[in-house]
This record gives structure tokens, C-alpha cells and sequence, in this order.
């Protein structure tokens, strides 16, 4: 696969197992209500799909596109909307899934767009944080894994558009 040197950083086990624990704890805070489930494309499409299939009520899907790396292995800062919202949100349950927050300026980004739209309701999910990367304060709600601040491939995350299709999260060990 394109000449990386990897190596197994979370397995596929224990994303699933995280997930399955994410969803249970979003069925209880949303129990009775609809939910309009926002992926950020497109490093988060596993982490929807497998999150969203286990949330126990009504979800509706919605898909954001945003890039901020431009093929590096650290985010730019500068924020494009490649797609936006289908649908208007406001009033509604919204929970935004992200795949990895590093310098926080992404997530704040989109925390900022959606807020503009009036939601009933804000929850943010994230499958993967780098504490150590963060250049502005960012809370989230649900934080599947914190890790180091090293470059990770795989379950929806990529190294200039491939190995999303990795059932589990790689180390990049070195950049060829």
C-alpha cells in the first residue's frame, strides 16, 4: 500500500468496542428524541456508519465535507467546505461525528457553522483526539480515543486518499 511503513496502533476490536460503548451512551441522552447525525467527510465514514447502526432510536443522516489537511500529514488551519448540508437544522437534535481532532481549529469550525443554524442541540463525537496537538481550546462531548501526537492511518483516516479501508487505526512509523 503505497510504501508506508505501519504498524497495528488500535485494533479493530477495540474500535468496535468503543463505538458500541459511544452509541449506548447517545441512546440514553437522546432516548424519545430524533436525531440528525452530521459525518464529516470523509475520513469519518467508518466511524458513522458502524456508530450510527448502533444508536437505539430515530437518526437521521446528514454529510458535511471539509478539508483542512490538502494531502499533508498535519492540518493547515484553513478550513473548506467541499459540501454542505442538505437540510436545515435548526431546532433539531444534532450530533456532529469527526474522525480526529488535533489542533482543534476544524471542529471549532464546524461547531461554529452549525450553531449558526439554530440547533435544538449540539453533541460532538470523536473518534480519535490528540491533546498534545490542540492550538485552541476544543471541547467535545464523546472522545472515542485520546492518543499521541503521531501521524495515524486507517478506519476512514488517510495518507493522501488511501488506507481508509483499514479495519483498524495505523502508526505511520515513516513518511517515504
Amino acid at each position: 500500500m503505497n510504501g508506508l511503513k505501519i504498524s497495528p496502533y488500535i485494533s479493530a476490536e477495540q474500535i468496535q468496542q468503543k463505538v458500541s460503548e459511544i452509541a449506548a451512551q447517545l441512546s440514553q441522552e437522546f432516548r424519545q428524541e430524533t436525531l440528525v447525525a452530521i459525518c464529516v467527510l470523509k475520513g469519518s465514514i467508518m466511524f458513522y456508519s458502524d456508530l450510527i447502526r448502533r444508536i437505539d432510536g430515530d437518526v437521521q443522516c446528514e454529510f458535511f465535507g471539509v478539508a483542512s489537511y490538502h494531502d499533508a500529514t498535519t492540518s493547515s488551519g484553513e478550513v473548506k467546505v467541499t459540501l454542505d448540508l442538505t437540510r436545515p437544522i435548526e431546532g433539531q437534535h444534532v450530533l456532529l461525528v469527526e474522525d480526529i481532532v488535533d489542533t482543534g481549529l476544524t471542529l471549532n469550525y464546524l461547531k461554529a457553522n452549525l450553531l449558526a443554524r439554530k440547533p435544538k442541540s449540539l453533541t460532538t463525537v470523536v473518534l480519535l483526539e490528540k491533546p498534545e496537538a490542540l492550538k485552541v481550546k476544543c471541547d467535545v462531548d464523546h472522545v472515542g480515543f485520546k492518543i499521541r501526537n503521531d501521524f495515524v492511518v486507517g478506519y476512514g483516516l488517510d495518507y493522501q486518499g488511501l488506507y481508509r479501508n483499514l479495519p483498524y487505526i495505523a502508526l505511520v512509523q515513516d513518511l517515504q
